[in-house]
């Protein structure tokens, strides 16, 4: 991210300069318009559909039983990305208040050179995020038992219906990845680092849409959850580095945590997609039942998380061993210890008793022989 500097002049209306000073207060009003658009009859069924999530499906599990007996599950569809588009605003007004009320006044304080600055912008937004999406992930793989029995992550199969948290939190997984795209306009990013970012937002948004539609949203869960706790303690661990940078002890525990987080990304992917899926009843192309358990579904999925963590692992690989470069530079070189002037040889003294100095030069002595 590049720095915003704000000045007292006002910017053309609808100018480049006026939309990224004001995006926030722009984004407010779009959203505000969705809302009061609840409030009239005409608009409340368009409204519904961006703000709620849709798909309802009502389950009775003993009939005749209070409604407490009564469960409502989700399932997904085309109007889920009119939801998607919501959150997305939703996203980009929470990111410019942790801009503007957090890191710009951390900012302020300990005067951070560019390259700090903005690294400091992307770790502080991110360290948010997935703070937020470890506890919320956390809380609904404990509620729904999904870590006591990992027979559920394929049992069943498909997971169509899913309740109502897991669906929200699809949702807005999906809704912030993309708010990222215009951040990276309002937030000015530099021309060399749009390509990294690009490639970094789509990676989040193939894997996690990808699951949502396959109906692998339990295996997707159970995975971003281990992937935001590895990135919130890098992001933390980078944060504590810019206010110290002496402190480098983050680093060494999250490498060892990202290798393991690897090797167990791959293992649950392997164990659910290609020995759970594989062994199931039925192994057949059926979109109307949300069916995706085929061979060629089942190489796809494990092909791209495969070359996934390969990736990773070979971009972790180049910053480990940029960093040791760094460290290594970084060591101070230990000053020499200064020699001792050597004695004259017999021959230089004996020179200098014929009245020839060290240097070549006449002595005194000699300059008055030669005079006479």
């Amino acid at each position: 991210m590049g720095i915003r500097k704000k000045t007292n002049k006002n910017p053309p209306v609808l100018s480049h300069e006026f939309i990224i000073q004001n995006h926030a207060d722009i984004v407010s009003c779009v959203a505000m318009v969705f809302l009061l658009g609840l409030m009239f009859e005409v608009t409340s069924k368009v409204a519904v559909l961006f703000i709620t999530v849709q798909y309802n499906v009502t389950i009775s599990e003993n009939e005749g039983l209070p409604e407490e007996s009564v469960v409502n599950h989700f399932h997904h569809g085309l109007k889920d990305v009119a939801t998607v588009f919501f959150y997305m605003l939703v996203a980009i007004i929470i990111h410019a208040i942790i801009q503007e009320y957090v890191l710009d006044k951390i900012n302020r304080k300990m005067h951070f050179s560019k390259t700090k600055h903005s690294k400091f912008n992307e770790s502080g937004q991110l360290s948010a995020f997935y703070l937020f999406s470890f506890g919320w992930g956390t809380n609904i793989l404990m509620s729904e038992n999904f870590l006591s029995n990992p027979v559920n992550l394929w049992e069943g199969y498909p997971h169509t219906l899913m309740p109502f948290q897991m669906k929200f939190f699809f949702i807005c997984q999906m809704g912030y990845w993309l708010h990222a795209l215009p951040e990276l306009y309002f937030q000015k990013t530099k021309k060399e680092d749009i390509p990294r970012q690009l490639v970094y937002i789509a990676l989040y948004l193939v894997h996690i849409a990808g699951a949502y539609i396959l109906n692998l949203n339990r295996l997707a869960l159970v995975l971003l959850v281990l992937h935001c706790f590895v990135e919130l303690l890098f992001h933390v661990s980078r944060l504590v580095y810019f206010s110290n940078e002496k402190r480098q002890t983050g680093f060494t525990v999250w490498a060892v945590l990202f290798v393991l987080g690897r090797l167990l990304t791959l293992s649950l992917s392997v164990l659910t997609v290609g020995f759970g899926l594989a062994n199931a009843d039925q192994q057949v192309l059926d979109l109307a039942n949300g069916n995706f358990n085929v061979l060629f579904v089942r190489i796809t999925v494990l092909a791209t998380i495969c070359v996934t963590q390969a990736f990773m692992m070979w971009k972790f690989i180049n910053f480990q061993l940029r960093r040791w470069r760094e460290q290594a530079q970084a060591q101070p070189v230990k000053p020499k210890k200064p020699q001792a002037p050597k004695s004259k040889s017999k021959k230089d003294k004996a020179n200098g008793v014929n009245g020839v100095s060290s240097n070549g030069a006449d002595s005194p002595r000699s300059k008055k022989e030669k005079s006479s």
